[in-house]
């Protein structure tokens, strides 16, 4: 007997620290990328590992919230303060009240090696597993979000045109038959990317990237009409993008899955550098890579508006009765009676002293006094 509880219990053991490495797996990554123009992170030091870094989703929001120049969440603890200090720098009277947030979804397989070659200076860690989601709580009057998630149906062979251009591609029209054409960008690793806009996968995934350009195009022009003030209010660029999932299920997570990565990652470089020159150098970029199951790939932080409380500060709990309004009546009658009595009764005095004053020389009242 002692013999096979001594040949199970070591089973036991390696079970029980199996389960601990599997709740210990992070469900995804971030990566903050500073401005080129003003620092407002802490530059990370080339000792540290990408994989020696952990944030929970409750810290990550808290340090848009700080970006934001907000208060983070009372929920943070002295532990999730700790973990922001390594982040941000300690001087709460430079933000950049700019933030550009996109989440990244699908089963991505390099993002650490994608990611140090266009962003070598951005301050990367892993997503703890603590929770699926996480709230951002921001004033809804001094914070404004502009959406990135707008879709683009009606896209056209032009517009494809301009986007290709813009990446230093090109793509090849079908004369035929309109969105049937080539699309070839080349890529910062070297290598060459070509989508055939007659498969289904390539033409969705193709759609998103216009969609994510055009949208920030248009936060920018927003921007650029936005009246000039001392103090303009924070602006929070929040975006989805999950185009890589639709070609991780077509072609697997390898081969051109890997390259419309990179893809992505070259044109949110030359859109945050667009970016940096509207704002002037005051934006920092979140992006997130949510690695999760297809079921939980749903946005991780949730931007919550609140409003201000009510300037009224004395509320009446009690709705007023008729026995409430007859027992003011009466405190009010009895205090203007009081008070009547009270003065009639000192001006009676004052008559009856007046006249019965005695008649000196000294009395002011019939003494020639001269006042210098």
């Amino acid at each position: 007997m002692d013999f096979q509880i001594r040949s199970v219990l070591p089973l036991v053991i390696i079970s029980s620290l199996l389960c601990t490495l599997a709740k210990a797996e992070t469900s995804g990554s971030v990566i903050f990328i500073d401005s080129q123009a003003r620092q407002y992170l802490r530059s990370p030091s080339p000792d540290d590992a990408f994989q020696s870094n952990s944030m929970t989703l409750l810290e990550v929001g808290a340090a848009v919230s700080v970006l934001l120049g907000f208060t983070p969440s009372d929920a943070l603890s002295a532990a999730n303060s700790m973990k922001l200090n390594e982040v941000l720098l300690p001087n709460p009277f430079n933000r950049p009240r700019v933030v550009f947030m996109l989440e990244v979804t699908g089963e991505l397989l390099s993002v650490a090696d994608q990611a140090n070659v266009m962003f070598n200076a951005a301050y990367k860690s892993k997503i703890a597993p603590v929770s699926n989601k996480a709230d951002i709580q921001l004033p809804g009057e001094e914070v404004s979000v502009v959406s990135l998630d707008e879709e683009f149906v009606d896209f056209t062979d032009e517009d494809i045109s301009d986007f290709a251009s813009w990446l230093g591609g090109s793509y090849a029209v079908d004369p035929l038959e309109a969105l049937n054409g080539d699309l070839t960008i080349p890529l910062a690793s070297g290598a060459t990317i070509s989508l055939h806009m007659s498969k289904k996968a390539n033409r969705e995934f193709i759609a998103s990237l216009l969609a994510l350009f055009r949208n920030c195009r248009k936060a920018v022009e927003m921007h650029g009409g936005l009246p000039l003030s001392n103090q303009p209010p924070a602006e929070l660029l929040k975006g989805s993008f999950d185009g890589l999932k639709v070609l991780q299920e077509h072609y697997g997570p390898e081969g051109d899955a890997q390259k419309g990565l990179e893809l992505l990652i070259t044109m949110l470089s030359k859109i945050f550098d667009s970016l940096q020159a509207a704002y002037k150098g005051q934006i920092v970029g979140v992006i997130l890579f949510n690695t999760a199951p297809a079921p939980e790939s749903e946005t991780m932080l949730n931007v919550m508006l609140t409003s201000r409380p009510d300037g009224r500060w004395l509320v009446e709990t009690k709705v007023p009765t008729p026995i409430t309004f007859a027992a003011v009546a009466l405190v009010r009658i009895t205090l203007a009676w009081i008070t009547g009595i009270i003065l009639i009764i000192a001006t009676l005095l004052g008559v009856y002293f007046l006249f019965y004053m005695p008649l000196t020389k000294d009395t002011l009242l019939y003494s020639n006094v001269k006042l210098d």
